[in-house]
Order: C-alpha cells, then structure tokens, then sequence
C-alpha cells in the first residue's frame, strides 16, 4: 500500500507565523522566514506572502489562474471516497480516492463524474460536499490526499470539503445531517434550544468550542451550519433544524456560535471552521408547510405586515454582524400576489419572482446592501438543474450568469457544471445572442458569465481559503483528530449534559404525591412495562429492545402492561418524506390510519382523501394506558419532536409527558428516574389542533403562515380563542399551554 499524504507532510516554522506544511509544493526561503510557492513564480509574490491581508492574496491570485482554473472554482457538489466505493478495484493503492468514472447522480441531479485526481487536476474543482460518515482517522487521511494532489497542479489550491452538520445526535437524512455519532453528539438543534431557555445561552459555548476543534483537528473546514430560519409554519418538513421560533434567541445563539466556531469576531482563523449560515432570507415562511424541493413549495408567502423585517431577518442580520463567512440563500422566490406589504430598513421591499439565489433585490439589494454582507453567497444544491423556481424559462447557461453576474452568487451548488460555465463565459463574447433570442423580462448582459463577475466569486472564496490557513497547511494529523475527535470525553460529556437539559416536563400529575420522578421509594415493590413507539415498526423493536436493556437492574421489569404498575412508552413520529410532497398537507397529528384530504397542484384542499399514520402502533398505545389505569397504575410517555405535533391524542392517555429533541433516550431515562431534575423549556408553540392550521378552498390557512407561533394569537378569529383570549397553542387537562417557553420542573 502507498504511503498516505499524512506521512509525507514536511513542515517549516515560522517564528511568530504560520506553519507550512507540504507534500509536494516547492518552499521560499527568505529573509528567515519560509513561504510556500503557491503561484509557481518561485518569488515571494503577493500570492505567496502570508504576511499580507488574505484578501490582497486572494485578488492577486485570481489575477494569475485561467479560465479553466476560475470556472472550476465556482462550483460545488458531492463527491466520494474510495473506501465507499463499490468497485473496490478501481481505487487507487491508498484506498482514499476514488479514482473510477462513475455516472454521478442524486435527488439533485446527474453527469458523468470523473475519478477524484482528474476531478482535481483537469476539472480544477477545488469545493466538494461530503456527505460520507467516516471515523476521525479516515476523515483526516482523505482530506490530506486530497490537498497532496492539488499541490501538483501548476498553481496550487487546496481542496475545501464542505459537510452538513456532524455534531447532532438525529435520524441521518441526505442533504440535511449527512453524518452523526462520530463527532460529539448533542441533541438536536430545537433540543439545544430547549436546554438554552432553561439554562442560559452559556452551554452553548462548550457546544460550538467543541465543533471548532473536532472540525479543525479532522481538517474539516467548512460547514453548511446553522440555520437562522424561524419556525413559522409548523408543517415544514425542515423544523427540526432550526433553533426554535423565537428571533430574539436565535439571534443570541448566532451571537455566540459564529465568533467561537469561526475562530474570532472579526471572521475565520486558521484554527477556525467556516460557517454558511441559511436559509436566506429565512425558510420558515412556508405556505402550508410546502417546502420548496418540489413545485408546490416554490413560493414563500408574507402574508402579514411588516412579517419578514420582524420575524426571519434578525437572526441573519445577527449572522451579518458577527462576520459569517458565507451564506445559503432558499431555493424559494417571494410570492408578491399573496404577500402583503413587507419593507427592510423602512424601505418597501421588491418582490421580484426568482428563487433567492436569482434574486438581485434580495441578496445584492438587502443581504450585501442594507444588511452589510460582506461575505459570499453559496447557493443551495441544485438550483441550476432542479429548483430552478423563476427562471425555468433560461438554459443552463443562462441560469449560472444570472445567479453569478446578476444577482452576486459566488458558489453554485449541485453539480460540477464545468462545461455550462464556460458556454456562460464563451456567450459574453461571442455573438450568440445575434442569433438566439433573448428570455423575454431579462438583458443578455444578466445572463453571461463575465471576467469581472468569475474574478470577483474566485476571490471571495479564495479569501475564506486564505484566512483558514489553508494554503500554508491545509494537513491534519490524523491520529490527533482520534484523540481530539474520539478520545475527548469531555466533550460527550458535555453533550451528555445538554441532552439532560433538553427534556421538557410539560405534564406531571398527582395531588399529593407527583408522578415524576420515579425514584427508588415509588418503584419498591413496583413493576414497569417499558416499549417504544415510531412509523416504522423495525425501528420500534429496535429501540424497545435497546430500552428495556438499558432500564434492566434500574427497575422490576415486566412483559405485559397488565401486570404492570408504571409504563414507560417512548414514542417517535414521523411524518412525510424528505424532498418530497405528500398527497396532502404535512400531517401534524400523532395519528394511525387518519383520513385527510388531498390538495390539489394550487395547494388548495380537494374532495379527495388519503391515509397519514404519524406512529405505528397508537391504538396499542391506548390499550396500554387504558389497562395501567383500570388498575390505578401510572403512563409515563415520552415524545420526540422533530416537528410541532399536535399532541391531542396522546396527552390525555398519560399522567406524564416529557419532550425530548433527538435527545439520547438515555437522557430521557435519566429525568424519569429522578436522576436530573428537568430544567428545558419549549423552544417552540404546539398548536392546538387540525382547527388552527384549517386551510379554506381558497388555500389561505387560517393561522398566517409567516407569523411564529407564540405571535399567531393576535391574527386568529375571536371564534377560536378561549376565557383566556388563547387560540393557537394546545392546552393540556391540566390547564397547561405547550407555548413558547413553558416547561415544569420537580
């Protein structure tokens, strides 16, 4: 087996610099000091002079690559490594790269790929998504081959791995949270924003320091992470990766992630991971909870006043502020027709129909304008090929010079569109227009791809490139990323903690004595049923066997409710299918075999109807509580939220109920046996049922879409509202609204 690029790496200190750090690339020695020769001048050039801003560099650069070298560099898309290959013998001696062709497709799309070193060297794409879950050490190696090989190139550029999130415990979801469980793993995000409300914004220091260094040691730069969407319409299939619905904290959270991860408050250092924060300028807006991978989600909707100042721009001006090195904006375009008047700074707002990453007005007008951006703009994946929402009428080419020339797009995410860039480039020269028709409502000079515009996106990604470090020493080592990665207790120690935190008591019966905690005195002479709940009935086999393991020696364990005097049941629903519509509105109800109607290509309710079931298994769940209350036994029940449920038809069935948000089950455990009293608080309102979210034949529902739940109130019917002027949350049996904020303790 070859050796691997970790055990060719030659390093050079620099007093009071940077390490160099080079398998390959020629070194300057100069004046003491040591420079790597990243242009090929052998000089102490601009490009090579680490003592010079990185954004001087970084223009200096551009200036010296080609053409190939520059279109090359304006896109991203997934990519591979050899140890996940299917063809084993097709990769390369070290196992790390996958040297086949492959035809490369996913949900966003598909070409001919080539193997990684021609992808480097001919195709010059220096930005990829890793979507693979590989341990520290593989993680490490594979990055640091691939930075061996593109030192071999005339100019060298490192290779920049981009990853979804890594270090929150969650079902894994393509395009989401690729990867989990190798890194520390906290709860979910809306799990971290239940612990923050019960115990201050400092926890989530230890959380970002930890993703910070576990990211860096590994070599892993990059981050699409964190969303600074609000949840405003609960049935977006993507809530439960926001940090709640609450503007305020989310701004706060950013406060603090984005300095801490980053390295700095003034932006990326070299011992710092870069973030792209999304989705601009906030997902949450969804009409009905439509989301935009699919045609009927294509809109977002402002249907109340002044919705989108107030609600889903401060968390990304917070991210603005505090220096974000890049930011996402939404597949989605703004709806002007179903929208009321919005304004940004007191200036009405244009509602051009381009999906974001088209759309001038908002990202070069609002984001870079009146918000002060100074970063750069990488788009979601596949809006050239897929979500194209509001330039469908434009080629391919013709897609990349508008997001790029036009609206200020610097990363075009989804393929490795190679060939369509240069046709963009090659159409701002020739007379390709003098004979092809321009789309009617654009200019031919928004839709080329010009020297000025490919310059200005290779710089500002060569600038995040510079101030990472990467081109001194792009190296890891990999058995120090194990060490940092795999052997730091403290970390999962402090995740562990968070996922205590994050459970919410929103129920706890008993007059004289509460249900919870179910501590030793109330278990002697006790016996316990213990089961869990999800959609899939594997996944609850599963989980209930790993349950009852973990509860054995911990209780008097029985097999059948009936002679039980506690059951613990622990359920998980899930609903709808990522990227993917349902035939009707995402179902919200905890529900088995519900009839629901159908909508149509409006998103309008029709006559027709379909099945939902949310969890496999609810009618058992009934029969369960049912029989533990004949006898006067007790229901504890836990519910993983992953969306705003509507929990009508499980509360009244137990005499406590906890939340917990991706949180361990462990963790959950740990609250039920009085082992940590609970201290989180809802980061999200729970509505009170099918009747808050009803959608008229006219598809307007009658809870506004864009406004955040523990604000909907106010646009409700009187009709609805309660002795306590109370219509959107759900109000338990105990008098108790599951709003924003709430929580109990012991």
């Amino acid at each position: 087996m070859a050796k691997k690029a970790s055990d060719n790496v030659t390093y050079y200190n620099n007093a009071g610099g940077p390490v160099i750090g080079t398998v390959s690339r020629r070194v300057i020695e100069k004046d003491g000091l040591t420079f790597k020769d990243i242009d090929g001048t052998g000089q102490v050039s601009p490009v090579n002079d680490w003592r010079l801003p990185a954004a001087r560099r970084a223009a200096a650069l551009a200036d010296t690559l080609t053409l190939e070298e520059k279109i090359g560099q304006i896109f991203i898309s997934d990519w591979r490594m050899g140890l996940y290959a299917e063809d084993k013998e097709k990769l390369d001696e070290s196992g790390l790269l996958d040297e086949a062709e492959v035809a490369g497709k996913n949900i966003f799309g598909g070409q001919l790929l080539p193997g990684t070193t021609t992808l480097i060297k001919e195709w010059w794409a220096r930005h990829i998504i890793l979507r693979s879950n590989p341990g520290p050490e593989d993680l490490t190696d594979f990055l640091n081959q691939l930075h061996a090989v593109a030192e071999e190139c005339e100019h060298f550029v490192p290779v920049q791995a981009v990853s979804n999130s890594r270090n929150e415990n969650g079902e894994l979801v393509f395009g989401m949270n690729d990867a989990a469980g190798v890194f520390a793993a906290w709860p979910g995000t809306l799990g971290i924003a239940a612990a923050i409300r019960g115990n201050g914004i400092d926890l989530i220091d230890d959380f970002a320091d930890c993703v910070r260094r576990e990211w860096n040691a590994s070599g892993l730069k990059k981050g699409y992470m964190y969303m600074a969407d609000v949840m405003s319409d609960p049935r977006w299939q993507r809530s439960y990766g926001t940090f709640g619905e609450d503007p305020a904290l989310i701004c706060e959270i950013f406060e603090h992630i984005i300095p801490r991860i980053q390295g700095s408050p003034e932006g990326v250092t070299a011992d710092g991971v870069a973030m792209t924060v999304k989705h601009f300028p906030g997902g949450g807006a969804r009409e009905n909870g439509f989301d935009p991978h699919y045609a009927m989600g294509q809109w977002n909707v402002y249907a109340t006043p002044g919705s989108l100042e107030k609600y889903h721009l401060p968390g990304f001006q917070a991210a603005v502020e505090h220096n974000a090195s890049s930011i996402m904006p939404y597949y989605a375009k703004p709806c002007k027709e179903k929208s009321a008047p919005q304004t940004a700074m007191d200036d009405p707002m244009e509602m051009k129909p381009y999906g974001f990453a088209y759309n001038k007005p908002f990202i070069d007008g609002l984001l870079r304008g009146k918000m002060g951006f100074k970063g750069y703009i990488n788009s979601d994946t596949g809006i050239v090929h897929n979500m194209s929402w509001g330039v469908e009428m434009l080629d391919n080419p013709e897609r990349i010079g508008f997001a790029v020339n036009n609206a200020g797009v610097d990363l075009i995410s989804g393929l490795f569109d190679v060939q369509y860039g240069k046709e963009a480039y090659e159409r701002s020269l020739n007379d390709y227009y003098d004979t092809h028709e321009v789309p009617e409502g654009f200019t031919k000079e928004e839709l080329v791809l010009t020297d000025e515009a490919l310059n200005r996106a290779v710089t500002r990604t060569l600038t995040e490139l510079f101030e990472l470090g990467m081109f001194e020493n792009p190296y890891r080592d990999p058995k120090a990323a194990r060490k940092e990665i795999s052997d730091n207790k403290a970390d999962w120690d402090n995740a562990m903690d968070v996922h205590r935190k994050s459970v919410v008591l929103l129920k706890n019966t008993g007059d004289s004595q509460k249900v919870l905690p179910l501590t030793g005195d109330k278990l002697a002479g006790k016996t316990v049923y213990a089961e869990c709940f999800a959609k899939n009935p594997e996944n609850a086999e599963s989980s209930t066997r790993t349950l009852r393991e973990t509860l054995a020696g911990k209780v008097t364990l029985v097999d059948d409710p009936a002679g039980a005097d506690y059951a613990i049941l622990l359920l998980s629903p899930s609903s709808g299918e990522y990227f993917h519509a349902t035939p009707g509105y995402l179902e919200l109800d905890i529900c088995e075999d519900k009839v629901v109607c159908n909508v149509d290509q409006e998103g309008r309710p029709t006559d027709e109807t379909h099945s939902e079931t949310t969890l496999t298994g609810l009618s058992r769940v009934r029969e369960i509580a049912d029989t533990l209350h004949a006898k006067g036994g007790k229901v504890i029940m836990n519910v993983n939220v992953t969306l705003a449920w509507e929990l009508g038809n499980v509360e009244p069935l137990a005499d406590a109920l906890t939340l917990g948000f991706d949180t361990y089950p462990s963790a959950v455990l740990d609250v039920i046996l009085g082992d940590f009293a609970p201290t989180g608080k809802l980061p999200i309102t729970f509505p009170r049922g099918d009747e808050v979210l009803a959608v008229n034949a006219q598809g307007v529902c009658i809870s506004p879409n864009d406004v955040p739940g523990y604000d909907k109130d106010q646009y409700m019917p009187d009709s609805l509202k309660d002795e306590n002027g109370k219509a959107y949350a759900y109000r338990d049996n105990q008098g108790n609204y599951y709003e924003l904020d709430f929580g109990l303790s012991y």
